[in-house]
């Protein structure tokens, strides 16, 4: 009796929504498929109108201390946070030439005029604000590197070598080898006239075809490098998932036909996951959502997870006309028998989904909500469209002569049956728990953050990861740039105590692994005074003399203290962006400044693209876990509320947790990083994953509930919604295996991952499921026993 309390309190109201909506659902069909099309169309309309959203701030965790100290300095840091490199190379000589210079001033101008670009901290050997300084008898002498009178004659261009050398740009702004220049774009993220986004998609265009177009011929060559260049790429190659979202459509459609035999059967799941696209795509467009690269691979995910239930719906109508039932009829019974679990299971996506919120970056969180509004669609085109579609269809003759014959030579799921009985389960269980030995040991080696030189979302021989890799050989300075912030009172960022604890701190950097230079006032301070005294290196130290200090910054380069000498930022080029290399950093100047913080000067961390991605490996780190543990703690609620017993619960989500450290081992295998482009992943795949185990067991419950023996319900279950399920797992793993083709890498690492968890989820629902069932249940007592 108490049972049957429970189960009216849970489950009563979803039972009457039940019945509700199949009464009116199925009463007024015309009505409803009306309305269906109106907000298809609707949306529709919306959805062709969403376009690429990237945003520089968005990539970054904006409530890590890190990114908070940067914000806070923010106006004070002209050119350290979103920026470009254009690298104007020559192919034949090196830049001392009338064209060459004559091309590196075009660059110039194009790129000073491009929208988006901070124009007032726009630097290269043309513009005014590089300039070169020398010490004569008669004082100190300086002026822009381009002389005023250049006219591109030997002699000007003999002037322009020298000033270079006296500017101590080498290396900076001109390549080591004097065979190439550089243009340092500082960006903004929003335009300061109308306040919209920086457009990355445009901004790349422009890039290509005002500049590397233009100028790139058989004597000069482009290279350009940063964040927005890393972004614009990934749009340009992340549209490529158009390509593979029609292959997989046409895989998809084929091998349903191929399954149901019904051509109406195929047709209106893939119409059904379709239109659960373009609601998606249409609320997130009237929502003020895009589509940024990460987020493009949802729709897809979306269209999957709506095949996956489609299968399940017609696969009950055709087991119900096969019984005997018309279209209309098998259509509403197929509407019960699905309405809970598939109700369930994707509530247990979409709450899935909206966990990876926990993570304060704000690409992910816009991922989750674009995966949970998709999955919220998908219970309406689902659950309510298809079965009003097919109840017109029906699945044909054809697909129910194919369904009976296969019903009644089905002996063949026996081979997975024995997973069902206490021998079978055993071992099975035995299995995974070996296997989860072997996932845990290597999963050990799973690191934060990038494992790669250049940008690892992109392939090592892209266009994007051989430019930054000349920069890399051919520049003393890299463009993986850490900076730290040293803030003091205002007017003391040049006294003797602040020049000489930061010269101490860069020496003390220089010992770090991984640092490759630095550079900050101190070191203009020591330059100038060693030049003040004929050059003598005796002399190329901080002076302990505020007078000397105060003339050896009497002309400071941009970008080299703030207004009021209350900030000055010491810019740390590192050999790469690695992870460790990040961790080794960040713990080196937290210890620094531990030690020698006070209330006169603080070091604080961090600006420039890899102190960015050190608090973005730092919120990772932390929310990896987290995120999981949501995940599967909304999951297993929901599955406990439906099932109402703690051992169900624990045959559903074992094998999805089994799989998810596989899928950690194979990540660590393949030297992939945990990080905004793959933390997703387990996550979606859980997502995913979830519905098989709900399905299976639903059906798995009912035939027990019936009274029948585990082996011969799991039998029967295998021959209805097991060979569904195994269906459905190999359709998703083919339609996904072709990203492994895409240009950028991490679209082919997330078609391997998730291709991974689709066939393990798949194998753990048909084999694992069952075998826990065995070992956990208890069996039941016929009535009367005592």
């Amino acid at each position: 009796m108490a049972q049957n309390n429970v189960e009216q309190t849970l489950l009563g109201p979803i039972k009457r929504s039940e019945q509700l909506i199949e009464r009116v659902l199925f009463h007024r069909r015309i009505t409803f498929l009306l309305l269906f099309l109106v907000i298809t169309l609707a949306l529709g309309y919306q959805a062709i109108q969403i376009r690429p959203d990237a945003s520089f701030v968005k990539m970054i965790p904006t409530n890590h201390p890190y990114v908070q100290n940067y914000l806070r300095h923010r106006d004070d840091l002209s050119g350290l946070g979103n920026s470009v490199k254009i690298v104007v190379q020559s192919r034949t000589g090196d830049i001392f030439s009338a064209p060459f210079q004559q091309v590196l001033q075009q660059v110039t101008d194009e790129a000073f005029f491009i929208k988006g670009v901070d124009r007032s901290a726009l630097k290269s050997i043309w513009t005014p604000n590089v300039r070169w300084t020398e010490v004569t008898e008669e004082g100190f002498v300086g002026g822009p590197i381009i002389p005023p009178d250049y006219d591109g004659s030997p002699q000007s261009l003999e002037k322009v070598r020298q000033n270079i050398l006296r500017s101590g740009q080498v290396g900076l702004l001109v390549a080591n080898d004097f065979k190439s220049a550089i243009v340092q774009v500082p960006l903004f993220d929003r335009d300061p006239e109308t306040g919209e986004k920086l457009n990355y998609q445009a901004f790349s265009q422009k890039l290509e075809a005002l500049i590397r177009d233009k100028y790139q011929n058989d004597d000069i060559q482009i290279r350009v490098v940063g964040f927005a260049k890393i972004v614009g790429d990934l749009i340009e190659g992340a549209q490529s998932v158009a390509v593979f979202f029609a292959i997989a459509i046409v895989i998809t459609l084929a091998l349903l036909f191929i399954y149901s035999g019904s051509f109406a059967g195929s047709l209106i799941p893939i119409i059904c996951s379709l239109v659960a696209v373009v609601w998606q795509l249409g609320l997130l467009r009237w929502f003020g959502y895009g589509l940024d690269p990460y987020s493009m691979l949802v729709p897809f995910l979306i269209f999957a997870i709506g095949v996956s239930h489609a299968v399940q719906v017609v696969n009950t109508i055709r087991l119900e006309q096969v019984a005997g039932a018309d279209a209309w009829l098998a259509s509403r019974r197929a509407f019960r028998a699905i309405y809970i679990p598939g109700l369930t299971a994707l509530l247990s996506d979409g709450l899935g989904f909206v966990t990876l919120s926990v993570i304060e970056i704000q690409v992910i969180q816009d991922l989750a909500v674009a995966a949970s509004v998709g999955v919220a669609v998908i219970i309406i085109t689902n659950l309510l469209l298809l079965p009003l579609l097919m109840s017109y269809t029906g699945v044909g003759q054809r697909a129910i002569r194919q369904a009976a014959r296969r019903t009644n030579a089905g002996q063949h799921w026996r081979h997975l049956s024995v997973f069902a009985t206490p021998k079978g389960a055993a071992v099975a269980t035995a299995t995974a728990l070996v296997v989860l030995v072997v996932g845990l040991w290597g999963s050990q080696n799973l690191q934060i953050g990038d494992l790669d030189k250049g940008a690892p979302e992109l392939r090592a021989d892209a266009r994007y990861n051989l430019d930054n890799l000349f920069v890399t050989e051919n520049y003393a300075t890299s463009s993986d740039i850490f900076v730290v912030m040293v803030a003091t009172p205002a007017e003391q960022c040049s006294s003797f105590a602040t020049l000489s604890r930061v010269d101490y701190f860069q020496r003390y950097m220089a010992q770090v692994e991984g640092v490759q230079s630095s550079v900050s006032l101190a070191d203009v301070s020591k330059r100038v005074t060693a030049g003040l005294n004929e050059g003598s290196l005796k002399w190329r130290s901080v002076s302990r003399n505020q007078f000397v200090i105060n003339a050896s910054l009497s002309y400071v380069p941009a970008g080299f203290m703030n207004g009021d000498c209350s900030l000055l930022p010491v810019i740390i080029f590192l050999d790469d962006h690695k992870a460790q290399t990040l961790s080794r950093v960040s713990e080196s100047v937290e210890r620094f400044a531990q030690q020698h913080n006070s209330s006169d000067i603080s070091f604080e961390m961090a600006a420039g693209n890899s102190g960015f991605e050190a608090a973005t490996n730092e919120v990772i780190s932390r929310a990896q876990y987290e995120m999981l543990a949501w995940v599967y703690g909304v999951v297993s609620l929901l599955c406990l509320l439906t099932f109402r017993s703690v051992r169900t619960v624990v045959c559903i989500i074992a094998p999805l947790m089994l799989t998810s450290i596989l899928c950690q081992a194979l990540m660590a295998a393949m030297g992939i990083g945990v990080k905004v482009a793959t933390l997703p992943v387990i996550a979606l795949g859980v997502g995913i994953g979830v519905d098989y185990g709900i399905y299976i067991y639903s059906r798995l419950n009912t035939f027990l509930l019936e009274g029948r023996s585990l082996p011969d319900a799991y039998l029967e279950t295998l021959k209805t919604t097991g060979s569904s399920v195994a269906f459905t797992g190999l359709t998703l793993a083919i339609g996904v295996v072709l990203w492994v083709f895409s240009p950028i890498k991490f679209q082919a690492d997330m078609g391997i991952l998730l291709t991974f968890m689709f066939l393990w989820n798949m194998l753990g629902a048909l084999i694992l499921l069952p075998a826990l069932t065995c070992l956990l249940r208890r069996e039941r007592r016929p009535e009367g026993d005592s």
